[in-house]
């Protein structure tokens, strides 16, 4: 397989089946088109704000739609999305954000009090985005940028420079004896280890064409997980 960057590959699944289903999240639905749509326009933003190749992105956010587009938006750019647990307490959360080096968060408009009271330590910081919601807080004292506004403010076009197989994703683990600590994963090594190369239930897929074909041809099974379906339909 040419590439095993996790954008390259959604964006090949998505071109093959843009009309199916990528996303339910209760009432929500979004196609594999709109979704690539949107993550490729949030890609862009990130770039126009200064966001990046290898830079860090906190994703501070309950399961939903916007936690996925999010991931894929920074993937796009060979940004390096960072999970962010929303149990985490001031000093798990103070930590993390200054430990990961991020300079970017898209949050929960309700997180918007608690990010204010950590920012002060975290220097590299630059760009917040909310996702709106009930919780009332008053996200744009922050500067923070509704999530709609970034979605709808970026170029549609796929015009992002090369990707590689190099490229990382880390991922966040908490334990009860100490603070929060990163993992570093390869894109290749995560296709493989945690997406279950493209085929949890059965022999890695090592061929592009051979996935853009299963992602045609598989059926409801593929709605059990978030991560894997993404790259195979």
């Amino acid at each position: 397989m040419k590439s095993h960057q996790i954008a390259d590959l959604f964006e090949a699944v998505a071109d093959a089946i843009p009309d199916r289903v990528a996303l339910v999240c209760g009432d929500q639905r979004l196609t594999y088109r709109e979704l690539d749509e949107r993550a490729t326009r949030l890609a862009h933003f990130f770039l126009e704000r200064g966001i990046g190749p290898g830079d860090h992105v906190g994703t501070y956010l309950y399961n939903g739609p916007e936690y996925v587009t999010a991931m894929l938006a920074a993937f796009k750019i060979s940004a390096v999305p960072i999970n962010v647990n929303y149990r985490y307490v001031e000093e798990e959360l103070a930590y993390l954000f200054a430990n990961a080096d991020l300079r970017a968060v898209i949050h929960q408009q309700e997180f918007a009090d608690r990010i204010a009271h950590v920012r002060s330590g975290c220097p590299k910081l630059e760009l917040l985005i909310h996702v709106a919601d009930d919780g009332g807080a008053d996200a744009e004292r922050n500067g923070s940028i509704a999530f709609e506004s970034a979605c709808e403010a970026g170029s549609p076009e796929r015009d992002f420079a090369g990707r590689s197989d190099d490229d990382l994703f880390i991922i966040y683990t908490g334990g009860t004896t100490g603070m929060p600590k990163g993992v570093m994963w390869r894109h290749e090594d995560a296709y493989f280890a945690c997406f279950g190369g493209g085929n949890p239930v059965g022999d890695d897929i090592h061929d592009l064409g051979e996935l853009i074909e299963r992602a045609k041809t598989i059926g409801a099974i593929a709605v059990a997980f978030v991560a894997a379906p993404l790259i195979h339909g």
